[in-house]
């Protein structure tokens, strides 16, 4: 009876209040990298919106056992879907998909994975435009996938919530649109926030948008992939206040962040071992093979109960999730803000892949990155 109720009670909307969207203006340039810095009192104030709650709240429900692991296909996962849509709308996001705030996945990759079962994949994606006349028409992607592992009967309780993989990523995107959209400060270029189906089979969601994009690739400067970003009792040890990105020294987007971590706290570094290891193993290696400079950012790789059946919301971290993501505030309102893009490196060898589709798709050398994590724009800029 308890187990209904609850069922029931999870088709209730979120009491997250919403208030008029306030006037919308670009916040003081900061100061040039490499001096001291302090966030401008318009940003810091964005920034400190984050709420632990409100993650808490979100993770909750995404990693309930109503959701059943989100499975892709699952009822799960589309009930998943119409909460992070509903999020969006909250948030006053534009919808961005051909069917609101939906991508409908149709394609023969789909339909032949689908099998004729009932479902309707999709990803969902909601947009915050840029507060500069030009630059809006640029986009930098947050993304995170919404999908998870299902009910795998004889394993625990059968059902792999998914609390840190990936619910706390797509929480902390729902988190970040909310923020910036109801912030007095927003970037020159637009936000495009997208959760991506199917990341736990072989990234198909993620695969589709790279087939299908809804904004041009042309466009688009950049990718922020977030991923497990809620435990800190990694198996190498506690990760309090720290994060990283994969493929860290392919492009100049390491230094953004490490210079978003000083601004707040955070210790953003590049694993040793595992950064360039999972580069590839995560929703950002579709938009890396098409050219775009794209990361994923975590705060744990391995945890005890990574892809098991007892990764709960009770053990997210969630006050260390709220320091993160006002990190990644930080960063995305740098990548956003700046007249220029990120580059690759072309000194990096491991990054030569994602070079050669820079140079076919804009027909031309990557430029060599700036010491100071600034970079030359891009033709037309």
């Amino acid at each position: 009876m308890l187990k209904k109720l609850l069922y029931l009670l999870s088709f209730l909307p979120l009491a997250i209040p919403v208030s008029a969207a306030p006037p919308v203006s670009a916040a003081p340039p900061l100061p040039e990298a490499g001096k001291a810095e302090a966030l401008p009192p318009r940003l810091k104030a964005a920034l400190d919106a984050v709420s632990a709650q409100r993650l808490q709240d979100h993770i909750a429900f995404l990693a309930s056992d109503s959701l059943e692991g989100r499975d892709t296909p699952s009822r799960g996962l589309d009930r998943a879907a119409e909460y992070i849509a509903g999020q969006f709308k909250r948030a006053q996001l534009e919808p961005a998909g051909d069917d609101g705030y939906f991508q409908t996945a149709d394609d023969p990759i789909i339909r032949r994975f689908l099998a004729s079962r009932p479902y309707r994949l999709k990803n969902v994606a909601g947009l915050l435009r840029g507060s500069d006349p030009a630059l809006k028409e640029s986009y930098l992607l947050v993304t995170a996938h919404y999908d998870g592992l299902g009910v795998k009967a004889g394993e625990g309780d059968g059902i792999f919530n998914g609390a840190n993989d990936n619910a706390s990523g797509v929480a902390s995107m729902i988190e970040l649109a909310s923020v910036f959209s109801s912030a007095k400060v927003r970037p020159r270029r637009s936000l495009l926030f997208i959760a991506f189906f199917g990341e736990e089979k072989r990234m198909l969601g993620s695969r589709y948008y790279a087939r299908h994009p809804l904004v041009p690739l042309d466009q688009t400067v950049g990718m922020v992939n977030l991923e497990q970003l809620g435990r800190t009792d990694d198996s190498e040890g506690t990760r309090i206040a720290s994060a990283n990105l994969t493929g860290f020294d392919f492009t100049t987007m390491s230094s953004t962040f490490e210079r978003a971590g000083k601004l707040t706290g955070i210790n953003v570094a590049k694993h040793p071992g595992k950064s360039d290891a999972y580069f590839p193993l995560s929703d950002n290696i579709a938009l890396a093979e098409l050219g775009i400079p794209a990361h994923t950012l975590s705060v744990a790789y391995h945890f005890p109960d990574y892809h098991g059946p007892e990764d709960h919301s009770d053990r997210i971290d969630v006050e260390n999730l709220r320091k993160v993501n006002r990190m990644i505030a930080a960063a995305l309102y740098l990548l956003a803000d700046s007249s220029g893009v990120p580059r690759w490196d072309e000194d990096q060898p491991k990054a030569q892949p994602y070079i050669a589709a820079w140079k076919k798709r804009f027909g031309r050398p990557a430029e060599k990155p700036e010491a100071s994590g600034g970079s030359p724009s891009r033709p037309g800029e």
